[in-house]
């Protein structure tokens, strides 16, 4: 089975890359070849910018694939662009939506396919929902589209926290050791799924080439269910140190953090539990194995052994000390 990736080098794909290189994929990635370092010598790539349409209509013009990957599609202008490059050169195009495509407030639980689509809050997950929409408009025999939702993946190189510096990681352990407060938004007691990068492997490759995906849509994740107030205290387990949180309330974080209105109210504002069940018929061998407190230190001692990785995010601090002393002041 031929086999192309665009993208490909992320967290999850590059542990899809290398399940379906040992499962004798034909892969070929479609990046501009800035992070392929960690993938198997087998994945043989095509380089060039997805973007730049003459380039790669060109670069791919001798090529035919089973099935076409777009990992790095997020609004309908790309997946646009991929109806025009690829309808007639694959059989099947797998679009990587998200879960937090999925309509909040959640109606019931747990979340399935069949809970409806529509994130008031999340421009992110909006234009998920509206790249979803189109690839189903043109769903056909001849460019037969599957949607996979992924939710919160990780790997044993990230920790995990309710809000976080993105590019600084590091910042939250620093604020840790120093004793500073950290915020985790609303009582702490929401519900958190993860799924490690491995395990969604696992049941991701079972989708590749398989007519039973044509038209359908499903989300990969795991059955292990945390609550936010868990996963950062397993956080501070894995640093020795006594868990110093305070619970602030989503609207005044919000209030004082816009930014944050969609990753919160958007997203980790609710609880998040799902229904596996249609990708188990699929998979039915799926079930995730690797749980959060199985690689939380090795991702903490990541940080704290590579001194080029111990950047702090002074801007955050400020930001996450002004609405810790706002919050106590008024409370």
């Amino acid at each position: 089975m031929k086999v192309l990736f665009i993208g490909g080098s992320g967290l999850i794909s590059t542990a899809v890359s290398k399940l379906a290189i040992k499962n004798n994929v034909d892969l070929y990635l479609l990046n501009r070849g800035n992070h392929n370092d960690s993938l198997p010598s087998e994945v043989k790539f095509i380089k060039g910018d997805i973007n730049n349409v003459k380039q790669i209509r060109e670069a791919i013009k001798d090529y035919q694939f089973d099935v076409v990957v777009d990992w790095i599609a997020y609004n309908v202008d790309q997946v646009e662009r991929d109806y025009s490059l690829f309808k007639g050169k694959t059989k099947q195009y797998i679009f990587i939506s998200s879960a937090s495509a999925y309509i909040k407030p959640i109606p019931t639980y747990p979340i399935t396919e069949k809970t409806p689509l529509g994130n008031k809050y999340w421009e992110y997950s909006e234009n998920k929902k509206r790249c979803e929409e189109y690839l189903m408009s043109v769903n056909s025999k001849d460019f037969n589209v599957t949607i996979i939702r992924p939710s919160h993946t990780y790997n044993d190189q990230k920790i995990i926290a309710a809000i976080k510096s993105w590019g600084h990681p590091y910042t939250l352990i620093d604020r840790i050791l120093k004793g500073k407060k950290i915020i985790v938004p609303g009582n702490g007691k929401s519900l958190w799924t993860l799924t490690y990068n491995e395990d969604f492997a696992e049941a991701f490759v079972e989708v590749l080439g398989n007519k039973k995906t044509y038209g359908e849509s499903y989300h990969i994740t795991s059955d292990f269910v945390y609550t936010w107030d868990h996963i950062h205290n397993l956080l501070y387990k894995a640093l020795d140190v006594r868990p110093n949180i305070v619970h602030i309330p989503s609207d005044f974080i919000i209030k004082h953090a816009p930014e944050l209105e969609g990753e919160l109210f958007g997203d980790k504002d609710w609880s998040l539990i799902f229904d596996n069940d249609k990708i188990k018929q699929i998979a039915p061998d799926y079930k995730a194995k690797t749980k959060y407190e199985d690689t939380v230190k090795t991702a903490v001692n990541r940080l704290l052994t590579n001194r080029d990785l111990q950047t702090v995010d002074e801007e955050f601090n400020q930001l996450m000390d002004h609405i810790i002393n706002e919050y106590e002041r008024n409370n």
